[in-house]
């Protein structure tokens, strides 16, 4: 059994920041990628950013420059800080994982319960 657990979002005002938190936990063997996407009201679900195990990243044009993804891979946590939030940003944000269990496999893609982060005035 493998969960994902958010934390971070919340109501922030135009201009401000906020850090999401992702921790994987459970019978994990190895992670590969991890990242974030995002849906918003009305709206397909969004790729936002994703790092690979040693580092390298991909964060989407929308949000290059104000929000940079992170990892720990001893902690089994991704991070996304969000500077310089937009209303367009409000949104829910998922995070997710490919990981291999201990009971072997292949690679599976799992994902957190999302949390809301909500840019407004």
């Amino acid at each position: 059994q493998v969960q994902l657990v958010e934390s971070g979002g919340g109501l922030v005002q135009p201009g401000g920041s906020l850090r999401l938190s992702c921790a994987a936990s459970g019978s994990i063997f190895s992670i590969n990628v991890m990242g974030w996407y995002r849906q918003a009201p009305g709206k397909q679900r969004e790729l936002v950013a994703q790092i690979a195990p040693r580092g390298t990243t991909n964060h989407a044009d929308s949000v290059k420059g104000r929000f940079t993804i992170s990892r720990d891979n001893a902690k089994n946590t991704v991070y996304l800080q969000m500077n310089s939030l937009k209303p367009e940003d409000t949104a829910v944000y998922y995070c997710y994982a490919q990981i291999i269990t201990q009971s072997g496999g292949t690679w599976y893609n799992y994902w957190g319960q999302g949390t809301q982060v909500t840019v407004s005035s």
